[in-house]
């Protein structure tokens, strides 16, 4: 069993053979998932619950599976979705991606090569922790462990959550932090109040930051932040 860290997937799929083929595939490899047999149902349960990736199938009855996307790309335009179908001409491919698509599989497939595409498209919206807790940050020393950020010798005692925040802005650093992982992964949900809440500690992140001003916290339209440090 592959070593997921329970990650939660939304299955979308009408034919019943398949969907429970992938369903327990998908579960056997580690992930938590949620099969729909419809897209009126997929999208009642992704209004209700939290999910890290959205796996549909196009051709579904109530809604198929571009209409889902598109009603779902208004709740949240930054969970990541992937499309499977036996359209695979030209222009569905092209509306797939139009629809907010982050991969598209067309039928038949190989779930080994699922896995693959599941596991890239995580890979790209889930910042790396390879267990460092000391990050430079300009003329700044972040130690994550003891909730520390230390300038010119003197030093700031973070909270739990100014600390977490601010870590994964320091792993994401080459890239940028989706808003709806990091609530998901500090506050475990992303409502408006969370939403608003998170908003105030990137305003405290910048205050403690603001000796240095080679280093920015810059807000990201529509995705996220990002942790920028100007090169000297």
């Amino acid at each position: 069993m592959d070593t997921t860290s329970k990650q939660r997937i939304l299955l979308a799929e009408d034919d019943e053979s398949l969907g429970l083929l992938l369903k327990d595939f998908m579960q056997a490899k580690g992930y938590d998932v949620d099969l729909c047999k419809d897209g009126k149902k997929a999208f009642d349960s992704f209004s209700k619950y939290q999910y890290d990736l959205c796996i549909f199938d196009v051709m579904m009855p109530e809604k198929d599976g571009f209409s889902l996307a598109k009603d779902i790309r208004m709740i949240n335009k930054n969970v990541p979705i992937i499309f499977l179908t036996a359209k695979s001409m030209k222009e569905d491919i092209i509306q797939g991606f139009n629809q907010g698509a982050d991969d598209y599989i067309s039928k038949p497939f190989n779930t080994e090569e699922l896995l693959v595409r599941i596991q890239a498209v995580l890979r790209r919206v889930t910042p790396k922790d390879d267990g460092t807790d000391e990050f430079q940050i300009g003329l700044y020393r972040f130690n994550a462990k003891n909730n520390a950020l230390a300038f010119k010798g003197k030093q700031e005692k973070l909270t739990t959550k100014e600390a977490e925040l601010l870590k994964l802005l320091c792993l994401n650093q080459s890239d940028v932090l989706d808003r709806n992982f990091a609530l998901k992964a500090i506050w475990h949900n992303d409502s408006y109040f969370s939403s608003r809440s998170m908003d105030v500690y990137i305003t405290k992140l910048r205050k403690y930051l603001k000796e240095d001003p080679k280093v920015q916290i810059i807000n990201i339209h529509g995705k996220g932040f990002k942790l920028y440090v100007e090169k000297s």
